[in-house]
């Protein structure tokens, strides 16, 4: 795509903390827009921090799975110091998913699970108030062309509103934020309620 065809939207900007012996600066994540609204791939996440990684997990009772996989998650770091300090996401929080494939015949491995080199898939969820009607949305990568938004009428937006621990987003499966969002007081009423129920 030509240049003239691309803007450019810097997402976050720059977060700005005191540290000995001068300030550190950490950039948002440069995200691309072309001029219909799509979305291009993000190509640095894996240097942003990593959350979670989840092994076969669906939110749907006796969903058919054609091969195990592993999918990891990774938010932009201004985002991520941010949620630390406050236990919510600040505008322009990005959010991406990966899949991968489950390996189990490889070296010397002779029991359990590995995560395949091949990307089986890739999923971005961004906050910008600016930008979506709803706040956030979700942008699905099928190969290596710009992704188009995922309608708000799509069932994982109800089902994120439904069910996430904070700000539509579901912290309760990332281990080192979802005490941070308890501490802070961040968490959902409709999520504690759902905690709640769980253990009786």
């Amino acid at each position: 795509m030509k240049p003239q065809m691309m803007m450019m939207l810097m997402l976050g900007g720059c977060a700005v903390h005191a540290a000995a012996g001068g300030a550190e600066t950490i950039p948002g994540p440069l995200l691309k827009y072309t001029l219909d609204g799509r979305l291009e791939r993000p190509m640095d996440y894996r240097e942003w921090v990593f959350l979670t990684s989840g092994f076969d997990m669906s939110y749907v009772a006796g969903s058919p799975m054609d091969q195990h996989t592993f999918d990891n998650v990774f938010v932009d770091r201004q985002a991520y110091k941010t949620f630390m300090a406050t236990g919510t996401w600040p505008d322009k929080t990005t959010l991406v998913i990966e899949d991968r494939g489950a390996e189990s015949k490889g070296s010397i491995n002779k029991s359990g699970n590995y995560q395949g080199s091949t990307l089986l898939g890739l999923e971005v969820h961004v906050k910008d108030d600016a930008r979506f009607a709803g706040q956030w949305a979700f942008f699905a990568f099928k190969s290596a062309a710009p992704a188009e938004i995922i309608p708000a009428s799509a069932s994982c937006y109800s089902c994120h509103a439904a069910h996430a621990a904070v700000d539509t987003t579901f912290v309760q499966f990332y281990p080192t934020l979802l005490p941070v969002a308890r501490g802070k007081g961040t968490l959902a009423p409709a999520y504690q309620k759902e905690a709640a129920a769980e253990l009786k």
